[in-house]
């Protein structure tokens, strides 16, 4: 099968690559256990298989790709398109066997830019927004490296705090504070994985009281821990955990966009079932 010889998939501890045999529904299974990649060794000879897997793989399962040699890129001119397209989290050069600790360095190495990485990760999720309320998400998330509070957050963006509520709100997105401290969390854990430090010098270092302060806020917006997220790699997961909770809760919710004319957030089927799933339950108590 051309997609085993080309995907493996890359899961906590870190230890060993898995041959892609199943499809779907390997990818699927992979990606519930936070911190998994799926790596792509993109060779050029008959991609169409394996990149509808990379493309049309589940949220939150972050890819590194293998390029080919130059040559074969010189070639394939359409590969390089379809590795930007299909969102890598790490992108390495040719290797013919790549070792399972080296990929994971990728997988842990933090994104040069947490809000562009943010944004463009929403659009490949299908929650496609307007231009502008892109710019103010993106805004917030860099922000993010500064300011601890909606009040200090809506003054760096010279918007009352209703007013940017209001912004949010209107396209079916979470609130402000929620957008600010998922941000603030993402930030913590790339520097968790990467330094033997603490969480409670980390915790002070990103403006927070002391480390029981971070794990409690970090478990109620996705559910983890600390010390799960400093092992398991990667930071997409996170955002996903964080996407599917605001679904269930309401905070993501398809009710709320704009018409589709006026370029409106759409929301994933697999968050709406999430959102429906809970709502269902609240209507049944």
């Amino acid at each position: 099968m051309e997609a085993a010889s080309r995907l493996t998939v890359l899961a906590y501890p870190y230890e060993k690559l898995e041959a892609v045999r199943e499809g779907r529904a390997q990818l699927k299974e992979v990606a519930r256990s936070p911190g998994s990649a799926l790596v792509w060794r993109a060779d050029g000879s008959g991609t169409g298989a394996a990149f509808r897997l990379v493309s049309e793989r589940p949220g939150g399962l972050a890819l590194i790709v293998i390029l080919p040699h130059a040559s074969v890129l010189e070639a394939q001119p359409d590969l390089v398109h379809n590795v930007v397209r299909a969102r890598p989290h790490g992108v390495l050069p040719d290797h013919r066997q790549p070792d399972p600790g080296d990929l994971a360095e990728v997988l842990r190495c933090p994104p040069a830019d947490l809000g562009a990485e943010v944004t463009d990760y929403l659009l490949w999720r299908g929650l496609v927004v307007d231009r502008d309320t892109l710019k103010v998400i993106r805004r917030i998330v860099d922000l993010s490296a500064r300011v601890r509070t909606v009040t200090e957050l809506s003054r760096a963006m010279y918007l009352s705090r209703r007013a940017l509520g209001r912004r949010l709100a209107s396209r079916g997105l979470p609130v402000p504070s929620h957008w600010l401290q998922l941000s603030r969390v993402l930030r913590l854990v790339n520097r968790l994985q990467n330094t033997d430090a603490n969480i409670f010098s980390i915790a002070y270092e990103f403006g927070y009281p002391d480390g029981f302060s971070v794990s409690n806020q970090m478990h109620r917006l996705v559910g983890f821990r600390p010390s799960q997220a400093r092992e398991r790699l990667g930071w997409e997961w996170l955002l996903e955990a964080w996407l599917r909770r605001e679904a269930e809760a309401g905070g993501l919710a398809p009710k709320s966009v704009m018409a589709p004319t006026e370029s409106s957030i759409q929301v994933p089927p697999s968050l709406q079932a999430e959102g429906t799933h809970r709502r269902s339950r609240e209507s049944a108590a």
